[in-house]
């Protein structure tokens, strides 16, 4: 059966005047295969992969794949989010360029002068280990405690800078989660080179989303601690301000575990935007998940441990959703149909150009799809466990 055919139907809600018409981009984690599909859930185009993915692919202007794979051999290939190998291929899956370095981790991002800002896991020194506060006592990995680098790695594959967090991180001002191992300090799982040069992150073991300045290596921005928990992916929007998937987890006030995304503003810490579901359990993530902020003010979030992919508009209303239907056997987290993030692209996106020809018959007619939210819920966990 053709993947088109397969994925018929996974789209339940699609509300053709509100939503933000384009193609979706998702790597289901323990396969090998990258999915562009359009509005209606239809497979536009496949990249088949050598590498499951350690987490997730973009596709760059150029219209080439920029894919994170994740390898066999990774010496903390326990540690969610490993990855290895960094691959870049055009549209037909032709290789470009790879760079690999089996400590590479989570995220990484394209800079505008060609070069990859990529992250690493890097150990602590024993003397800065034993100062950082938090975690369960006794829980580094064989004594050992891991935290992140950033390095931005030139076309030819050398580094041209490096931030180490041990060097710039507060051991008691940046303390892990009480209810966290101690075998990594800060997990971190976002990064994006702002426009004037500095980098956001998220420290998903600390809590904190921070800006890091990339001439001195200071952290200029903290924001998170007693507000969210376990964030994962942060974005720098047009306005300035970042968004953020929380995912919630060991949150102090709340016993039932539910997903927020977060819009605030760094300038005054205020959160100007937010969304959860009305039902708050029908959103949640425990582990990774992704926020994108499309040019119609809406929102695409991807649910990775529900398979969810769904738009929302800014007065909270999902107006587009996709589940899933790829399920693989994962090392790691069993059979699932896992999506670690997911990026919409919309019809005039340069790397489309020359490669898919956008009609309007692509488009789902005035009969618009919209299960009900309790019908969703079941799909979606029946979906996850492959029935």
């Amino acid at each position: 059966m053709s993947a088109q055919k397969i994925t018929q139907g996974s789209v339940t809600i699609s509300k053709h005047a509100t939503s933000y018409s384009g193609y979706t981009l998702f790597a289901p984690l323990g396969g090998k295969d990258v999915w562009l599909i359009d509005m209606r859930g239809c497979v536009v185009h496949q990249w088949s992969m050598p590498y499951p993915p350690g987490l997730y692919g973009v596709l760059l202007e150029s219209g080439n794949l920029l894919y994170a794979g994740r390898v066999n051999d990774s010496p903390l290939a326990n540690f969610e989010g490993a990855g290895g190998a960094l691959l870049e291929v055009d549209w037909d899956g032709n290789p470009v360029w790879k760079y690999e370095d089996k400590y590479m981790h989570h995220t990484f991002y394209r800079m505008k002068n060609g070069n990859t800002m990529i992250v690493k896991w890097v150990p602590v020194p024993d003397n800065i280990a034993a100062k950082v506060k938090g975690g369960l006592p006794g829980t580094e990995l064989e004594g050992v405690m891991w935290a992140d680098a950033f390095q931005e790695v030139t076309v030819e594959g050398k580094v041209a800078w490096e931030w180490l967090a041990y060097e710039h991180l507060d051991p008691e001002v940046d303390y892990i989660c009480p209810l966290c191992q101690r075998d990594e300090w800060t997990h971190a799982s976002a990064c994006v080179v702002m426009p004037d040069g500095n980098i956001l992150t998220s420290f998903s073991k600390t809590h904190t989303v921070a800006i890091i300045d990339k001439n001195t290596g200071e952290v200029r921005w903290r924001w998170g601690r007693g507000e969210i928990a376990h964030q994962n992916d942060s974005i720098v929007l047009r306005n300035g301000n970042i968004l953020i998937f929380d995912n919630d987890v060991h949150a102090t006030p709340y016993s039932m575990g539910f997903s927020r995304i977060l819009e605030v503003n760094p300038k005054t810490n205020e959160m100007v935007w937010s969304y959860e579901d009305e039902l708050r359990t029908n959103f949640y993530s425990s582990i990774m998940g992704s926020c994108q902020r499309l040019p119609n003010g809406n929102t695409l979030i991807c649910e990775t441990t529900t398979g969810r992919i769904f738009e929302v508009s800014p007065k909270r209303d999902i107006v587009w959703e996709f589940n899933n239907p790829f399920s693989h056997q994962s090392p790691v987290y069993g059979r699932n149909n896992y999506i670690a993030r997911a990026y919409r692209y919309g019809p005039d996106y340069a790397g489309l150009k020359g490669n898919i020809k956008f009609r309007d018959e692509d488009e789902p007619q005035v009969k618009d799809v919209d299960a009900s939210r309790a019908e969703q819920a079941v799909r979606r966990r029946i979906d996850g466990l492959g029935y």
